[in-house]
């Protein structure tokens, strides 16, 4: 029986992702490429196919979310888009309201803020709203947009804790279960600007099975058919593979105690790259997205 894989798109992002701002400063050349061209929103909404698509923006991770809310629905509508929406889901009560489970059945496309990734596992976590994006996700051309909190939640393995400064310690590193779009994968955001490697690397080196993938700011990856991903943006995308890990101390310390694991593999990469999560090889990169519809 041939495997079948998600019909939609998953992109994850860094967090911090241009939202045109710079225009305001002045239309310079670069930044209007940047934005309306290479732009991070500017790819999620090309792959709803659609000339003018219907955007949900959910702020349930953020803790001002009309505020965020207001800065997504700017940013969208510079790039031309009119059915611009705000899911203002602040707990499970909400996340089954009819009203916005009916939204979420005819929209083309859902993007998760920034704020607190636990809010959206805790939140989301077993309700009909979960069911139906996961069903539309898998079964239609659908577009699941989700930056900083919103990117690390996407996964079955999330962190919801860890500062940087103490990553490589055990037990600093707090993982719970995601919304699970995408298996055997730990995703991190701010990656570079906030030095979170080592943070990524414990989780890996806890979970041997997942790739880790690490997430610059102003950067993302689009996951097609449930495991091709292709790097978008402006920065860098880090895999973290712990496939071939040959020592790793780690259940065998104590907490609070720095770890040890040999043999992780790395690769770093750039716009266009590719990376192969069922496969775990870098495929090299590729010109450009190829849009359906």
């Amino acid at each position: 029986m041939a495997q079948s894989y998600p019909k939609g798109f998953l992109v994850s992002v860094g967090g911090a992702e241009d939202k045109g701002t710079d225009l305001e400063k002045g239309i310079v050349e670069r930044n209007r490429l940047n934005f309306f061209e290479l732009g991070i929103l500017k790819n999620i909404v090309s792959l709803t196919g659609v000339e003018d698509p219907h955007v949900e923006v959910i702020t349930t991770a953020s803790s001002i979310p009309d505020e965020v809310a207001d800065n997504y629905v700017d940013a969208f509508s510079k790039l031309g888009c009119k059915n611009i929406g705000h899911l203002r889901i602040r707990d499970r009560e909400d996340a089954s309201n009819p009203e916005y489970i009916a939204r979420l059945k005819t929209c083309n496309c859902i993007m998760f803020s920034g704020g607190n990734q636990l809010r959206l596992s805790s939140i989301f976590g077993g309700t009909q709203f979960l069911d139906i994006l996961k069903q539309r996700y898998h079964e239609e051309h659908f577009v699941i947009g989700g930056t900083s909190a919103g990117a690390m939640a996407m996964s079955n393995t999330m962190i919801y804790e860890g500062s940087a400064d103490k990553a490589h310690l055990k037990g600093e590193v707090k993982i719970t279960t995601g919304l699970g779009f995408v298996q055997n994968v730990i995703i991190d955001s701010h990656f570079d600007k906030r030095g979170r490697f080592n943070r990524l690397a414990q989780a890996v080196a806890a979970n041997p099975g997942a790739i880790g993938v690490g997430i610059g700011e102003d950067t993302g990856v689009v996951v097609t058919d449930g495991h091709h991903l292709k790097t978008i943006g402006s920065g860098t995308v880090i895999i973290i593979d712990g496939r071939n890990i040959d020592y790793n101390n780690i259940a065998d310390i104590r907490i609070g105690q720095p770890i040890s694991v040999e043999n992780i593999i790395v690769h770093i990469m750039s716009s266009g790259d590719v990376y192969n999560l069922q496969n775990r090889t870098y495929d090299g990169k590729e010109i450009a997205i190829e849009d359906e519809g």
